[in-house]
């Protein structure tokens, strides 16, 4: 493995800003007088490779080059439908189907890395690039499971790379908004957190398709799979519904909860989960007959995650999470005519001494009732990041370029990975609670005591299958 330095592109801009010019006896001239103001050098451009370039990773990719200093250099999609946008906007990046040949054959000519596949493959991609030394970006959920979360947390201690998650209301001036108002003690002291979505808005609490279906020819379906068990191709599964199967995906709470539950974790300084309990909606295919579907997602569901004291708390905070359309009680404090949340989306602060509410990425922040938001102006204490949530882009392309430790960004896997662990600790109780063994349900209405250090349940040994998955041979995680 290469080291850090020689991995990353810093060596070969210096060698083109020092080295190169030296040899051939150049004098180097100022940016400002070649290209004028803002003019940013090719040379001072951070290299990015895309892997899943189709939907968002379409996006995230032009979010990148529009910050005037990324060249979208690799391209990398399982799947040539999907690209095509990607491919038509970047003619010159070079493109292939498998990371692992692309990182093979280009780690010294990336910078940094943006991934944007399923969830099931952001873990094994974004370790390979950071063991090459490269920054990442990862979408969110930063991982399909626990340990994953757990492991990419630590790889960014180890290899020492800037490191991004994809949810960019990280990067908005909502939370840090909230985050003034609750410092000025606004709302006292929080203890319960209520959160919700309107999705899925994808099909779950279904049985798996019983049949399967000719692979399109321009889908490398094995590549797709990558860490999944082996099955057969089915309709409707790509390029979106996969998020509503567990092997894939992680349903509504690894869709939108990163997006959601981020304002509570900045604010609170909320870590690690110690206990969590869920109940899920229920499907019945007859007369007093419920559909059991492991393989599917729950239609609805409602988890309560509690989190030990923080720094900036004086003791436990409940957060309540609710999917699928179920939404927590207006409060008293909201007019009968105000929409509460964003409407389907929605995050509810209950402190003691008041109250205060966003939408989704922590948009339209208000205190309750909303007639205090206008009253309470207070001076910026946290500095708002350029262009707000869509600056969460540049800020991660501008930190990659200063190298790491040398700017903020908003969302580092420090931040990222425990959020996202407990995103799956509510996972892991609701797949708990639709658990059967020997025709029964054990796991309903307990709540599972989580061992943070063992990183395991200790209550009921059952779930915890589910914290490291097994990986298809061929694809396993890489040791950090």
């Amino acid at each position: 493995m290469e080291s850090n330095k020689n991995s990353t592109g810093a060596t070969r801009r210096d060698f083109i800003k020092t080295g190169a010019a030296a040899a051939a006896g150049f004098m180097v001239v100022p940016r400002h007088v070649l290209g004028g103001a803002g003019f940013v050098a090719p040379s001072d451009k951070l290299i990015v490779a895309g892997i899943g370039v189709g939907g968002k990773g379409n996006s995230d990719l032009k979010s990148f080059h529009d910050s005037g200093k990324a060249e979208i250099a690799f391209l990398c999609d399982v799947d040539d439908r999907r690209a095509a946008d990607s491919v038509k906007r970047f003619p010159k990046a070079k493109y292939y189907k498998d990371f692992r040949e692309m990182l093979d054959k280009e780690h010294k000519n990336i910078d940094a890395v943006s991934v944007s596949t399923p969830d099931h493959n952001h873990a094994i991609q974004a370790l390979a690039a950071m063991q090459l030394g490269k920054h990442v970006y990862v979408q969110k959920p930063l991982t399909h499971d626990i340990f994953e979360a757990r492991a990419l947390t630590e790889a960014a201690k180890k290899y020492k790379v800037v490191t991004q998650m994809g949810n960019q209301g990280a990067s908005g001036d909502g939370v840090r908004i909230m985050r003034e108002w609750f410092d000025a003690g606004l709302i006292g002291d929080v203890h319960t957190i209520y959160t919700w979505t309107d999705r899925p808005v994808w099909p779950q609490g279904i049985p798996w398709p019983e049949q399967k279906a000719e692979v399109p020819k321009e889908l490398d379906w094995d590549l797709w799979l990558g860490t999944a068990p082996y099955k057969d191709y089915v309709d409707k599964l790509v390029p979106f519904n996969w998020r509503g199967w567990w092997d894939y995906g992680t349903g509504a709470l690894g869709d939108m909860g990163c997006h959601i539950m981020e304002a509570p974790f900045s604010i609170l300084g909320l870590q690690y989960v110690k206990d969590v309990q869920a109940s899920v909606g229920s499907v019945y295919v007859d007369e007093f007959k419920r559909g059991y579907f492991p393989e599917s997602c729950p239609p609805s569901s409602y988890a309560v995650l509690t989190f030990p004291k923080s720094e900036k708390t004086s003791g436990d905070v409940k957060i309540h999470w609710m999917d699928g359309g179920i939404q927590p009680q207006r409060p008293e404090e909201l007019g009968a005519n105000e929409v509460f949340g964003d409407g389907g989306n929605g995050i509810l602060f209950i402190g003691t001494k008041g109250k205060m509410m966003a939408g989704c990425y922590a948009e339209n922040p208000r205190l309750l009732p909303t007639s205090l938001t206008e009253q309470h102006k207070l001076p910026v204490k946290y500095t708002r990041v350029p262009g707000g949530a869509g600056g969460h882009y540049a800020q991660w392309v501008e930190a990659c370029i200063a190298g790491f430790g040398n700017k903020e960004v908003s969302s580092p896997f420090a931040i990222a990975g425990p959020l996202t662990e407990a995103l799956l600790m509510a996972n892991l109780a609701i797949r708990g609670s639709d658990l059967r063994v020997d025709n029964k349900y054990p796991g309903r209405n307990l709540k599972l005591l989580w061992d943070n250090n063992a990183m395991k349940v200790t209550n009921f040994d059952e779930v915890n299958q589910f914290v490291k998955r097994q990986y298809r041979n061929g694809w396993e995680l890489p040791t950090v």
